[in-house]
């Protein structure tokens, strides 16, 4: 028997159906171990030894795997081929031999494509595992492990709020932080524009003030409105003649297949996906046997799919979109290094796969790789001069016509932030001496844009050209940002998040190195040397560790006040940025004495007057200069009529509150975000310091009723069960009646029972079982039935468009395997039934031990 270990269980399952009976395919899961989250698992002082851990949810597949291991023969790693898909095969490897379950024969194989040739071209030319790649994998393992380990406690004692720092993660946040800066730094100007509108033969069209009073008009001449209004007088007594017509012709190529990185890029422009969705998806797609490998950075495409594409290409057009040679591509992306192919279908002649995400994706890579081999579009570009006669004044209008589309006709690649262009627009026909109808003249003030936010796709982008990272990582790099709330994302746009600006200002500061572009690109460089066998593993660790560990050290001798004041300095033009008239930025508000800094608590940093605690003004941390935000302390609202304490209106780390009296033991209310702000006064602070309120007692169990105001929100307290309130005037409104019903319903689970799930279609019964056939809709996807198999639907079917015959095979394959392995501890029930009788002889061993 020979064993294949894959990845995914999806992929084992497609492979299966190429390999004969000999061969027995099972599914690692992904990595099987990794290096512990503790101290130590990297020794650098033992040429950066590692020590590894199973995962704990992996070792019932391993043990799976190590029986089977102890039967085979051959022993075939058939894991993904790039850096990851090797030392996962490597790690299958050593944990065997460790258990000494490894067969005498161990090949590798990779294929790009998972269809029946490839994986059988792959087994016939099997290989050893690659040690370049394993080594690059390991080098790539420590040193990220060495810098989160060694800089995230620095973080944590000098840093409050500071999660955690990583060698990409961190660069990649610089980046976010930057564009913000310099949005914020941007000082709009203004400028007019001025167009005539006039009509040739029944058509429309535009011309720009292209020279006025003899002098080119470029977009930032006319700056003010007297000279635009001084203009539009020029234009609108003119008499225009077309003066020239250049027609020009265009070439348009078409772009390459895609890349990981631009398949990224373009879905987020074209179809919205982020970029960890694109790779869970296009991996869906590649176990199914779609598409090639997803993890690339090739452009290339195999000989043979080349003239698939052609082929496909004839059929669907005439032969004038084929060109005369195969176009070959060649990859551009700094420190590119895959040897894979581009992303392309396996099959040109499926031009539709699945359904929902999976069918839309698959539709985006199929036009991509089929019009990279389609022919060029030819265009005609044509500009008109309108002069009024005395060359002083001049408007130009400018349109292209498609004379040829090539592989336009099939798709054209999407751009980040493209405006109109006036070169799309149609003209009529014109000729020199031609006097159009001038119908009109616009005059519009404009503002200069800062530069726009990063979008998935063209952070991605910046990423791949300054060399940061690799494309099969950055769809994880731009999620821990996420997840870190280090940034957040409005409107497809990146933002810094208040943490995520402070960490790359103590980074800056503190390890300018490490966040610099080229430093990080050049140590990318150095990791792909390992891989392609041009460096060793352990001196690129050594040189990095030489310099890093030192300067951790440096950073961590020093007390949190000099690390605050060192980044009150960096930060004190953003901080404090210049007023323009002369005075102080830095002079408190409030008091006018004081003067504002940057103060570290024990929530996050914030800005604090330096009369504290005479002056208690604060202002937040991600507020530059302004009042906006800005908390002058405590507002007194009134006394408490009972207590005779003072309530006053604060501001706090998670919002606005109430507090009654000073002190430790001070009573505290969140103040709720749907009470408005008109109708907050001295007396709904006092009902919101009265909460929680007894409603009465519950007429059936006797016990009482209270509502209150939680972590949650409004809600009502019953015998230990909760049930939710709409509002917060809901709390102070209910009765009884309306209390019993709310918590009824939230004990029936809101009224909702659990109904008899339908079926989403039926297909009569079946050939064999005579079970009715019905496709269902279950917790981890749709499946087919006949009442006794499930089979599961590949990700890659639609549900809508699955025949009588497909549900027929898929049933009929699943009854082959033979039941689940879940449905296997069957038997262990009966065994567990006897258990009291078998108990006592354990017991007696262990006793007998004690003793």
């Amino acid at each position: 028997m020979q064993l294949v270990i894959v990845e995914s269980p999806a992929k084992a399952k497609t492979i299966e159906k190429y390999l004969g009976r000999d061969f027995k395919v099972l599914a690692s899961y992904g990595h099987v171990r990794d290096l512990p989250p503790k101290d130590g698992s990297v020794d650098p002082d033992d040429g950066f030894s590692m020590e590894w851990q199973l995962y704990p949810d992996k070792a019932k597949r391993l043990k799976d795997i190590q029986d089977a291991a102890k039967q085979a023969d051959r022993l075939i790693l058939a894991t993904d081929p790039d850096r990851e898909g090797e030392a996962i095969s490597w790690h299958v490897q050593e944990l065997l031999r460790q258990k000494k379950a490894l067969p005498q024969k161990v090949d590798r194989v990779t294929f790009n494509a998972i269809t029946k040739q490839a994986v059988t071209d792959a087994m016939a030319h099997p290989r050893g595992l690659d040690d370049d790649l394993i080594d690059a994998y390991r080098a790539r393992r420590a040193l990220d492990y060495l810098v989160g380990f060694t800089l995230s406690p620095v973080l944590w004692r000098k840093l409050p709020g500071a999660k955690s720092a990583g060698r990409v993660q961190s660069v990649a946040l610089r980046l976010v932080v930057e564009r913000e800066r310099e949005i914020e730094a941007f000082v709009a100007q203004q400028y007019w524009s001025i167009t005539g509108q006039f009509e040739m033969g029944g058509t429309p069209f535009k011309a720009r003030l292209a020279r006025w009073r003899g002098d080119k008009i470029e977009r930032l001449t006319i700056t003010n409105e007297a000279d635009a209004r001084a203009a539009e007088a020029d234009v609108k007594a003119g008499h225009f003649t077309v003066d020239s017509v250049e027609t020009k012709p265009l070439t348009r190529n078409p772009p390459p297949p895609f890349t990981t990185s631009t398949l990224q890029q373009e879905a987020a422009r074209k179809l919205g996906f982020s970029a960890s969705h694109t790779m869970r998806v296009a991996q869906d797609l590649y176990e199914d046997g779609a598409i090639t490998y997803m993890r690339t950075d090739g452009v290339q495409m195999d000989g043979s799919a080349i003239s698939a594409a052609r082929r496909a290409i004839a059929d669907r057009y005439d032969g004038g979109y084929v060109p005369d040679q195969p176009r070959q591509y060649q990859t551009k992306a700094k420190n590119a290094q895959e040897a894979h192919e581009a992303i392309r279908p396996t099959d040109f002649g499926k031009d539709k796969v699945g359904g929902g995400d999976h069918a839309r994706l698959y539709d985006l890579i199929w036009k991509r790789a089929l019009a990279s081999q389609m022919a060029s579009a030819r265009l005609e570009r044509t500009s008109v001069d309108l002069s009024d006669g005395t060359g002083k004044t001049m408007l130009r209008a400018t349109g292209q016509v498609v004379k040829f589309p090539g592989f336009l006709a099939l798709y054209d690649e999407s751009r980040d932030d493209s405006a109109d262009d006036e070169d799309a627009r149609l003209l009529p026909a014109m000729a020199k001496g031609d006097a159009p109808a001038k119908t009109g003249v616009e005059v519009e003030a404009h503002e200069t844009q800062p530069p726009p936010r990063y979008s998935e796709a063209s952070l991605v982008k910046k990423m791949e050209e300054l060399g940061i990272g690799r494309p099969s990582t950055y769809a994880s790099i731009l999620q821990v940002l996420k997840d870190r709330a280090y940034v957040r994302v409005e409107k497809n746009r990146f933002l810094p998040e208040e943490s995520g600006r402070l960490l790359t200002a103590f980074l800056e500061r503190f390890f300018g190195r490490y966040v610099e572009y080229d430093f990080t690109a050049g140590l990318e460089e150095e990791l792909d040397d390992v891989s392609g066998g041009r460096a060793q593993w352990q001196a690129v660790l050594e040189r990095f560790w030489r310099d890093f560990k030192p300067r951790t050290g440096e950073v961590m001798e020093q007390k949190p006040s000099e690390i605050t004041a060192a980044l009150d300095e960096f930060l004190g033009p953003y901080l404090f940025p210049d007023k323009g008239d002369g005075s102080d930025p830095r002079v408190c508000p409030n008091c006018g004495t004081g003067r504002l800094a940057l103060r570290g608590g024990k929530f996050g940093p914030f800005i604090a007057c330096s009369n504290y605690p005479e002056c208690k003004f604060t202002r937040k941390f991600a507020q530059p200069g302004g009042s906006d935000g800005a908390d002058a302390g405590p507002e007194t609202l009134g006394t408490d009529p009972e207590s005779g304490l003072e309530v006053t209106k604060r501001s706090g780390r998670f919002g606005p509150y109430i507090q009654l009296g000073d002190g430790k033991e001070a009573k505290r209310s969140s103040i709720p975000k749907d009470i408005p702000a008109e109708d907050f006064d001295l007396d709904y602070a006092l009902r919101l310091l009265s909460l929680p309120r007894d409603v009465g007692t519950h007429p059936e169990s006797g016990k009482p009723i209270v509502a209150g105001l939680g972590r949650y929100g409004p809600y009502l307290l019953h015998d230990g069960k909760y049930a939710k309130l709409t509002g917060t005037a809901e709390i102070f409104d209910i009765g009884m009646n309306a209390a019993v019903a709310r918590i009824a319903d939230a004990a029936n689970g809101g009224g909702r029972g659990r109904a008899k799930a339908e079926p989403l279609k039926t297909f009569g019964p079946h050939p064999t079982s005579g079970g009715e056939m019905k496709l269902m809709a279950g917790r981890f996807g749709p499946y087919v039935t006949d009442g006794t198999t499930n089979a599961t639907l590949p990700k890659t079917v639609e549900p809508e468009a699955l025949t009588v015959e497909e549900a027929v095979a898929l049933i009929d394959a699943r009854a082959a395997k033979g039941p689940a392995k879940g449905k296997k501890k069957a038997p262990a029930k009966k065994a567990a039934a006897k258990k009291p009788a078998a108990k006592k002889a354990p017991a007696k061993k262990k006793a007998a031990k004690d003793a």
